[in-house]
């Protein structure tokens, strides 16, 4: 079967095309619908008007012979013009008495209406072969007897009317079409000729430089609109592009660190073998390792969290219990007071990541604490909340959002011993955020840091322990 050429199938034409042809056919089909409407009502219209001055010629031929005779009837009533061409009076026998023809001939029509009663117009008839007529019958009551009054207009002239009409209509409507036609083809390219600008220049801008933006036209249209949004989405995107380039860097930055000192220590056990004991597996390869395979993990779950959203593994959790267990292994790892408040809360989560939002926040009060850090679990209403306080140096103001963000640690926490990669609270949000929940940063009691998160609960029995 062979394929249909390219420029006969309508959806490779081009806007503008497509426009006018639609715009043209709408025209004329609107054109063909108004016309055929128009000659309708103007031959009614005429026809009436040819009934009406039948109709008239026989009432007053009716009201003269009430005192005349045929013979003596007014000549001008017999009078034929441009829409009256036959007049005849009938006698009861069938005979012509009076017309306006030569040759009396026979009656028009055979229709005899009574005496006294009202016009009958519209009737067909022929004066000749060709010529139609209208012809209206009036009975008339005379001297002499009863007659019958027959007015002939011919529908000639109306035929004519819808013919010059008609033709007018047949000669502009395709005019009428295809100025239409042109004018939203050149409508519709005048106004993707400023698409086309926005297309042009969007096609110039490069991964490398997305700062660049596209000039918004004047008039407060729809292309400006687009444009508008064209620059709200380079803007989303120079913003995501800069998210990734930091993100990158940053997590170069933070592995190249535990590489370079395993690298160290391996090259060194290299060329001297008897180094490579076990306090340096210890103290040094190991510690290092964990540390990138923790910021590994940490990179990895990020990544999943942005491409299709953090999948959890939902059932029922019991947060105090979550929140004792890592107290109790915090209490093993530092010589800091760490304190609990636990009240019995069920909630519906992951019980994995809910663990892990839980030891990061009290990590990082550990790390931070000067002497005591205090985590309560309560329940507010329909939601449980957690709430991590410490008496360190506190977070200011400012920073207290900026703390949720990827790689971002504060001035005091840049050492490597005690900043940590910058990750645990960026995981902490999208984990909390995962569960329809919120977090924020306060100020403790004792002037430190106090971090509030907050999760739906679902209910509790009485019987749950603490």
């Amino acid at each position: 079967m062979r394929s249909v050429p390219e420029w006969l199938r309508p959806s490779l034409w081009g806007l503008a095309i497509r426009s006018a042809l639609v715009a043209g056919a709408v025209v004329t089909i609107a054109l063909a619908l108004g016309a055929t409407a128009l000659l309708f009502v103007l031959d009614r219209s005429l026809l009436s008007a040819l009934d009406d001055a039948a109709t008239a010629r026989a009432q007053d031929i009716t009201t003269s012979l009430r005192s005349d005779p045929p013979a003596d009837l007014d000549a001008q009533l017999l009078d034929t013009t441009q829409r009256i061409t036959l007049v005849q009076v009938v006698d009861p026998a069938g005979q012509v008495v009076r017309t306006s023809d030569t040759d009396p001939g026979t009656p028009a029509t055979d229709v005899r209406p009574p005496a006294g009663g009202p016009p009958v117009p519209g009737l067909t008839g022929r004066a000749e072969p060709g010529a139609d007529l209208r012809i209206t019958v009036q009975g008339a009551r005379g001297v002499g007897g009863e007659y019958t009054v027959l007015v002939g207009a011919s529908e000639e002239p109306v035929e004519a009317t819808l013919a010059t009409v008609g033709g007018l209509l047949a000669l502009g409507g395709p005019v009428i079409a295809l100025v239409a036609a042109v004018v939203t083809y050149k409508l519709v390219r005048r106004s993707l000729r400023s698409v086309e600008q926005i297309r042009t220049q969007v096609a110039t801008i490069s991964s490398t430089d997305l700062g660049e933006r596209i000039p918004v036209p004047a008039p407060r249209d729809e292309i400006a609109a687009l444009a508008r949004t064209m620059n709200d989405m380079l803007a989303r995107l120079e913003a995501g592009h800069t998210a990734q380039r930091r993100f990158v860097g940053d997590a170069s930055h933070e592995l190249r660190s535990p590489l370079a000192t395993v690298t160290m220590a391996l090259e060194l056990a290299d060329g001297r073998p008897e180094l490579l004991d076990r306090e340096l597996v210890r103290e040094t390869l190991l510690p290092e390792v964990t540390r990138m395979h923790l910021l590994v993990d940490d990179l990895l779950l990020l990544a999943r969290a942005d491409e299709r959203g953090l999948p959890l593994r939902l059932g029922d959790v019991d947060l105090d219990d979550v929140v004792d267990t890592e107290v109790h292994r915090a209490r093993g790892e530092t010589g800091k007071t760490v304190t609990a408040s636990l009240a019995p809360v069920r909630i519906g989560g992951d019980r994995t990541q809910l663990e892990r939002v839980v030891r990061n926040l009290i990590d990082n009060a550990v790390r931070f604490a000067a002497h005591a850090v205090h985590v309560e679990v309560s329940r507010r209403g329909n939601t449980a909340q957690i709430t991590v306080s410490d008496d360190g140096p506190g977070i200011p103001q400012p920073d207290r959002a900026r703390v949720f963000e990827r790689f971002v640690r504060l001035d005091n926490a840049r050492e490597r011993d005690r900043g940590g990669s910058g990750l645990g609270l960026a995981i902490v949000a999208e984990i909390v955020s995962a569960h329809r929940g919120s977090v924020r940063i306060g100020e403790s009691a004792q002037g430190g840091v106090q971090v509030v998160v907050t999760l739906p609960a679902s209910s509790v029995s009485s019987a749950e322990p603490s």
